[in-house]
């Protein structure tokens, strides 16, 4: 009698739990709300892009998608909250480039700019622009430079991310200005305010700034991309003006924890592929300077994985070190 019962038991759980399973991987997602890590401080150019794309998730979907910024280290510290996530999808990371692919290669990272990750979509890709603060003495780019040589007084630019503290670096190898005191800042963010403020001279910026520019609070020197900015036609390219080796760009894009169900992720690119491509997004976010792109996961994790190994490259080479 006994053993009866308890084979009858074992046999109802038994198909309950094989009933339990798809149930549960069939669980409408997402059915609660989803927090979206930004690796740096409210205010930035990916924060933006961010809060952008949380609003229309969460009409989309009919769950909140929060933003929830965890700036510091480059980006590193927000990043290895996500990473370190329940790989569910209701933890994703809105990340740029130089926290993604080069972070990994300069600091001793828990997390790998790829195989850490469940690429979602590439949303934009961003360009620079160098901008000066208010009252330097330069009315053009070959003016700053002629300036930053001489070191007298020695020039400031401020960094907020990791390719940005690179790129300064470079800058000052390109131009021959070792006096340019590159000062590091808690995100994109505060490095445009410290350029606004007049606490650095010039900066690398992700256009940010762009109302500043619009107003004469800030002067644009000189566009760091292959074309000319839609919203700064008159402003040149590093290239135009005959300054090489200065290849940066940066993007904006959605990912989550290594491990997230391939429904999710594919449902979630679907989601933001069809966002991007909406007139409004493009407007808002080409007004930005942003590109939109609207990517599959196949596409962003190509990318992630060349600008690794590039940065990899580019690394060794310099003998590029972080400072702190």
């Amino acid at each position: 009698m006994s053993a009866s019962r308890i084979t009858r038991r074992t046999a109802l759980g038994g198909i309950a739990a094989s009933l339990g399973a798809p149930v549960l991987a069939n669980e409408p997602y997402p059915s609660r709300p989803v927090t979206m890590v930004v690796p740096y401080t409210a205010g930035g150019s990916t924060d933006i892009v961010a809060r952008l794309i949380a609003q229309k998730l969460s009409e989309s979907l009919g769950q909140p998608f929060i933003v929830d910024n965890k700036g510091g280290a480059n980006g590193v510290i927000g990043m290895d909250i996500a990473a370190r996530a329940a790989p569910d999808g209701y933890t994703l990371l809105m990340n740029t480039a130089g926290a993604q692919a080069l972070a990994p290669v300069i600091y001793k990272t828990k997390f790998h700019a790829l195989d850490s990750w469940e690429p979602i979509s590439l949303i934009s890709s961003i360009p620079f622009v160098i901008v000066a603060r208010e009252g330097l003495p330069v009315k053009n780019f070959a003016e700053f430079a002629a300036l930053a040589k001489a070191g007298n007084p020695p020039l400031s630019a401020s960094s907020g991310s990791s390719m940005i503290v690179l790129a300064t670096d470079q800058l000052k190898r390109v131009i021959g200005a070792p006096t340019l005191i590159n000062a590091q800042y808690k995100g994109t963010s505060m490095q445009a305010q410290a350029v606004i403020k007049g606490e650095v001279d010039v900066s690398f910026d992700s256009f940010v700034t762009l109302p500043q520019i619009k107003a004469g609070k800030v002067r644009a020197l000189a566009v760091v991309a292959p074309q000319r900015a839609a919203s700064l036609p008159d402003v040149p390219t590093l290239a135009e003006l005959g300054v090489k080796d200065m290849d940066f760009a940066s993007w904006s894009g959605l990912l989550a924890p290594k491990g997230t169900p391939r429904a999710i992720v594919e449902r979630l690119s679907t989601e933001v592929q069809k966002i991007v491509r909406t007139p409004e997004m493009q407007e808002r976010l080409k007004g930005m300077d942003h590109t939109p792109v609207g990517s599959g996961p196949a596409e962003f994790a190509k990318l992630i994985g060349d600008d690794y190994a590039r940065w990899q490259r580019v690394v060794k080479e310099t003998g590029f070190k972080i400072e702190g």
